[in-house]
């Protein structure tokens, strides 16, 4: 199953041009899931677990692989599902999200698929908060659910969101700074907003690449300058719809947004995306999440860009 991520390093080229590749793989049940390829290090049977004694239960056990000791997750059971029967054939999905090295117990893994971001849709309205999708697709005429990892996370580890207290800001009541949250996760959306709201600035919310376009660009419908309206924005690099380098792609390309700093805030990791973010015009990329280098991150570019 490893020969499923061959190639992976040239699968990079997509990134930027607003597309994907989802590896498709199912859980117990017909329904099929999607996790973009990017974040997947490697696909294996599973392999022995060691039990964890007093763990959150959707922790199966660790493993120990090349000298690193991974805990793997039941990912049926972190979604509120029914736990995998039978591990002995199941499939491991190893990740990396937010600095963080985890495995994902799946029942079956099936193939990739190439993608454009506009087919990426955000998840129904009537699915409610507590679900844990981040987006739907159809592949083979077939629904895809694409699940909100970090919300997975959050759940089983939690995150720490509080700003050190020399990192805090009182407000600038007679001009705050105005920030727009542009992210895909209800969970990472909100823990920027936090972190933004403890320096003491106003925040603004969009749920994907196209939509935070469609708020700017109103914002300089009248033919003024976006920061009239607004200081930075910070934006998701995944997103349905359109990802976050196209959307720093269009804000350099329109003479009325260009001068508007942005931040590319993602749990992608690697040298890659350092380049990426000068091929785009982005001014900063911060990987998740850390509440106080995201705050310092903040102030820096805010600092870098002054209002005039």
């Amino acid at each position: 199953m490893s020969s499923v991520l061959d190639g992976v390093d040239q699968r990079t080229q997509l990134v930027g041009q607003n597309r994907l590749e989802l590896l498709l793989f199912r859980l117990s049940g017909r329904q099929r899931y999607g996790i973009n390829v990017f974040k997947v290090q490697e696909v294996i049977h599973c392999p022995p677990l060691t039990a964890l004694p007093h763990a959150d239960p959707i922790v199966r056990g660790i493993a120990n692989m090349r000298g690193r000791t991974i805990p793997v997750m039941d990912l049926a059971m972190a979604i509120g599902k029914r736990p995998l029967a039978s591990i002995e054939d199941a499939f491991v999905i190893i990740t990396e999200y937010n600095r963080s090295i985890q495995g994902f117990l799946v029942d079956s893994v099936e193939r990739i698929v190439n993608m454009n971001w506009e087919e990426i849709m955000p998840p129904p309205k009537g699915v409610g908060k507590g679900n844990f999708l981040t987006a739907v697709t159809r592949v083979d005429d077939e629904l895809v659910e694409i699940i909100d990892v970090e919300k997975v996370l959050s759940d089983i580890v939690g995150t720490q969101v509080d700003v050190s207290e020399d990192l805090r800001d009182e407000a600038d009541e007679e001009s705050p700074i105005r920030i727009l949250i542009v992210d895909d996760s209800s969970v990472a959306r909100n823990q920027v907003k936090r972190t933004c709201e403890q320096l003491g600035m106003t925040t603004l919310l969009a749920g994907n690449g196209r939509e935070g376009l469609d708020m700017l660009l109103d914002m300089v419908r009248d033919g003024g300058n976006i920061r009239d309206h607004l200081d930075l924005v910070i934006s998701d690099v995944e997103m349905p719809e359109m990802d976050g380098y196209t959307l720093t792609t269009e804000i350099r390309k329109n003479d009325h947004l260009r001068e508007i700093p942005v931040m590319l805030h993602t749990s992608l990791s690697g040298v890659f995306n350092q380049d990426m973010v000068k091929k785009v015009g982005a001014d900063k990329f911060v990987p998740k999440f850390n509440a106080d280098e995201l705050a310092r991150m903040v102030r820096e570019t805010l600092d870098e860009h002054s209002r005039q």
